[in-house]
């Protein structure tokens, strides 16, 4: 059964990668490797890792086209648990690399995969910066809200107050809120899920893939030694009831269930606020409901819904946030090549190169 988030599933994300031949099909056993599974038991990239081999088969991909890159961190292994090409990167560098392959490969489906830590922390700057290039590829990142690997530092998205190994007294940093973070880096797909709702985490992962242009998803992902329970309050399934905005392309913002339905609806200067759907009427608040509309070219609507999200998880926004298309860096970059091969009469020569040395722009360096 799939759940509909409202979002069209053409896969122009991966056009130009070679496809399987007609009639052949891939099994989540053509993309488990032959190496052990080493996380923690409970680790949420469990679920992950499941979510991910069950759906590559759903693209049809040639398994030498896919490649994963990944930093440094416990999410970091992901890259051996496939039977795809991929490659364990340096920390906080695995948008750049994957900024490099996606632009000379154009034959290759580029994934990322990052945790809260490794991406935020010193790969800040490469993350933000392929959001705002629009490099064509599908990013992961994993937030337990804890470092993992280095055995429960603080992260940037770890709770005020967390006692860590690293701030035993309490951390006094102020956290990312990843999503606002990707919206304002001008993000083109920007979404949310969870490691134990596998139905939710497939389908946004569907649509990450078919989308052409940096997709970014952060996946809610429990870590049960350093930080376990981070995400208690929303696996419960009855405070999901209570607690998860489920975004909808199309449809009113809104939580809860029949009877007790919130809707979101605009105040003044821009805020918004959760009001009970009897009083939206009585109100005369109907013209100010928040639509969801993840085609808005203004990421102001989807900002303003990211930061919904509290400390206290009163209210959690989850699905698509924005999916708008803009031209990629690595589709502008190599049509700026051809145009210059062009423009020079082909590719350059050996001749060329030794010109170029020989040109006036040289220096001569005396001891």
């Amino acid at each position: 059964m799939s759940i509909d988030l409202g979002i069209p599933t053409v896969a122009s994300g991966t056009e130009g990668v070679p496809t399987l031949p007609d009639g052949e099909k891939q099994t989540r056993k053509d993309f488990a490797s032959d190496q052990e599974v080493r996380w923690c038991p409970g680790c949420g990239d469990y679920a992950i890792l499941a979510a991910v081999q069950g759906f590559l088969p759903e693209l049809g991909l040639r398994r030498e086209n896919i490649t994963f890159v990944s930093g440094i961190g416990c999410s970091s292994r992901f890259p051996y648990y496939l039977d795809t090409y991929g490659m364990h990167s340096i920390h906080g560098r695995a948008p750049a690399i994957a900024t490099g392959l996606a632009t000379s490969r154009p034959d290759l489906s580029v994934w990322v995969v990052t945790g809260d830590g490794d991406a935020l922390s010193i790969g800040g700057n490469h993350l933000i910066h392929a959001m705002r290039r629009n490099v064509n590829m599908t990013i992961l990142l994993f937030n337990n809200r804890i470092y993992g690997l280095t055995k429960g530092q603080y992260s940037p998205t770890s709770q005020p107050g967390l006692v860590t190994k690293s701030s035993p007294m309490g951390s006094v940093d102020a956290p990312f809120n990843p999503i606002s973070l990707a919206l304002g880096a001008e993000g083109t797909f920007v979404a949310r899920t969870m490691d134990s709702d596998r139905k939710h985490l497939t389908e946004v992962l569907k649509a990450a893939a078919a989308h052409r242009g940096t997709s970014i998803v952060e996946i809610y992902q429990n870590c049960p030694i350093f930080n376990d329970g981070a995400f208690e309050l929303i696996k419960d399934v009855e405070q999901q009831k209570a607690r998860l905005v489920h975004l909808r392309d199309g449809e009113p913002v809104a939580i809860g269930e029949d009877g007790e339905r919130e809707l979101l609806v605009r105040g003044e200067g821009g805020s918004v606020r959760f009001v009970a759907e009897a009083e939206v009427t009585e109100q005369g608040l109907a013209d100010h409901v928040v639509v969801h509309d993840v085609t808005l070219t203004d990421p102001s609507q989807a900002f303003s819904i990211s930061r919904l999200d509290s400390e206290s998880m009163t209210h959690v926004p989850m699905g698509i946030f924005r999916a708008v298309s803009r031209p990629t860096y690595d589709d502008q970059t190599r049509a700026q090549v051809e145009s210059a091969v062009e423009l020079a009469g082909g590719p350059a020569t050996d001749d060329d190169l030794q010109a170029l040395l020989d040109g006036k722009d040289t220096w001569t360096v005396e001891g």
